[in-house]
């Protein structure tokens, strides 16, 4: 059914478009179904090892080496795949602010409006489980699915937290090499999916977003180190919005260039004076519309708490321009939160904020025990409690005091009775050889399902996988076909189900 949009917005997109034939190109265009994608999570598996399994016939992305068209009809999101976390479905436009943002593993990345999670999933990808994330998002219910998310492609290094933009800037002054601003917006670019956003909007629409967007890309550029960068990006067509909100931010801005984009590849250059950001428009590529610009400090140097991974060294060296190309570049306030707060709701648990009635050191010897006993590793981060709820985060936990926190770091579960219960953030952020015991399940039989639902599965003692010298007795890290998907308890041939009830399939 072809989308009605406003009278409106249809004549100010003809006077934006220029000629006839391309407004008739773009509004022939919603006479087309939108088209659907997902993103495989490198976190957890390689591209070519998800592109061997998929019982999806996948199409490439131009603009993300990840990305792929779905066909319509298909529901990846209807197979066992997507609870092991093994893609993110997204809109294919979506994908693309991140890609430009070039994130090298090791950077501190801050993703200033994060909700559902979808891009900072695909940050975490290209981190590589080095450096930080943080994620926010303003709107409280939000962060509830953005943490979520997190966990269920098992980032290890990631923070969620639920502020104001200039509270973060005020607490991280200078100090993350990448921001995205996937910014509040009139949502026009997304009319073809989803008809609400049609209802939604009014001719004022647009002038409105565009003051908030202001007030964001300020906090945004106190909170990236020198020599940093920022990608701006919108779902709407609004030049306000657009190539207005970053006009009027270079001009207040003289240490940030607008690093050009526009007009390769799939991308569309910007209109006027900002030819050099980028538009995808729904009558060009198979896609929603988006508009992204990037932006550059022109700084030298980033504040230094701690010493440069080797990693992000070596990728900064890799990235470098040599020779000509490295010439021409030369040239070219809300109450505090009690210490901050920390939910474990999407994980099936809540947590009293600073404070723990076992104390630290007992609950630190307990998860201690637990290392020992069931995995085959040691987890970085430092600890965080929040009642006897244990996370692992990628900052001291100083730097998150006074911050509403919604998820301090990689939650990997709690003491009770005297027991480490393991969470199910922690299962799904494993791999198979970090687990003393784990278990494979078929995703073909319908065993893999079974569990997913939360029911108790027959297992023969041959099917588990136990490192020598381990006992049988203990968690299970349970797979789908290879890939974590949480914990179950394995006796006399019973695989007990440990699968969050929040989680499960439905």
């Amino acid at each position: 059914m072809a989308v009605q949009l406003p009278g409106t917005f249809m004549k100010r997109m003809k006077a934006l478009l220029g000629s006839e034939e391309e407004y008739q190109k773009f509004a022939d265009s919603y006479q087309d179904a939108p088209y659907g994608g997902l993103r495989i999570n490198t976190l957890k598996i390689p591209v070519d090892s998800l592109l061997a399994l998929s019982p999806f016939k996948l199409e490439p992305i131009p603009w993300c080496p990840t990305g792929f068209y779905t066909q319509e009809g298909v529901k990846p999101g209807k197979h066992p795949y997507y609870h092991a976390g093994l893609y993110y479905i997204q809109e294919p436009s979506a994908m693309a602010p991140v890609e430009l943002l070039d994130v090298l593993p090791g950077e501190r990345v801050l993703d200033l409006c994060a909700a559902p999670g979808g891009k900072s999933t695909q940050i975490a990808a290209k981190l590589q489980g080095q450096g930080l994330l943080v994620s926010n998002d303003l709107h409280p219910e939000r962060t509830k699915a953005l943490a979520k998310n997190l966990e269920l492609y098992g980032v290890r290094n990631g923070i969620v937290l639920n502020e104001n933009p200039d509270r973060i800037a005020a607490a991280f002054p200078g100090f993350f090499d990448k921001i995205l601003i996937d910014a509040p917006c009139s949502g026009e670019g997304m009319f073809r999916k989803d008809e609400d956003m049609v209802k939604q909007w009014e001719p004022g629409t647009p002038a409105k977003y565009a003051a908030m967007q202001h007030e964001i890309l300020q906090s945004a550029a106190a909170a990236l180190a020198p020599g940093g960068t920022i990608v701006y990006s919108t779902c709407t067509f609004a030049i306000e919005e657009n190539e207005g909100s970053i006009g009027e931010f270079l001009s207040g801005h003289p240490q940030f260039e607008l690093i050009p984009v526009g007009g390769t590849g799939s991308f569309s250059p910007g209109l006027g004076e900002m030819a050099g950001a980028a538009r995808l428009w729904p009558h060009r590529v198979k896609g929603e519309g988006h508009f992204m610009a990037v932006l550059r400090h022109n700084g030298s140097g980033r504040p230094e708490v701690e010493a440069e991974s080797p990693l992000l060294a070596a990728a900064r060296r890799e990235k470098a321009p040599k020779g000509k190309a490295a010439r021409a570049a030369g040239r070219g306030e809300e109450a505090k939160s009690k210490g901050g707060r920390a939910s474990g709701k999407s994980s099936g648990r809540s947590a009293v904020p600073g404070y723990s009635p076992l104390g630290e050191e007992k609950v630190l010897a307990v998860y201690a025990d637990f290392i020992t006993e069931q995995l085959g590793m040691q987890p970085a981060g430092h600890p965080v409690l929040f009642g006897d709820h244990l996370y692992l985060s990628p900052l001291p936990k100083e730097k998150l005091d006074g911050l509403k926190t919604v998820r301090p770091g990689w939650y990997v579960g709690q003491v009770r009775n005297g027991r480490f219960i393991p969470g199910h953030p922690l299962a799904t952020a494993l791999n198979p050889a970090e687990s003393v015991r784990s278990l494979s399940l078929s995703s073909l039989n319908g065993e893999a399902v079974s569990y997913l639902k939360g029911e108790t599965l027959a297992i023969p003692r041959e099917r588990l996988s136990v490192k020598d010298g381990s006992g049988l007795k203990g968690n299970v890290l349970v797979c789908i076909d290879g890939y974590s998907a949480g914990w179950g308890k394995w006796q006399d041939g019973m695989l007990k189900n440990e699968y969050p009830a929040g989680w499960r399939w439905t």
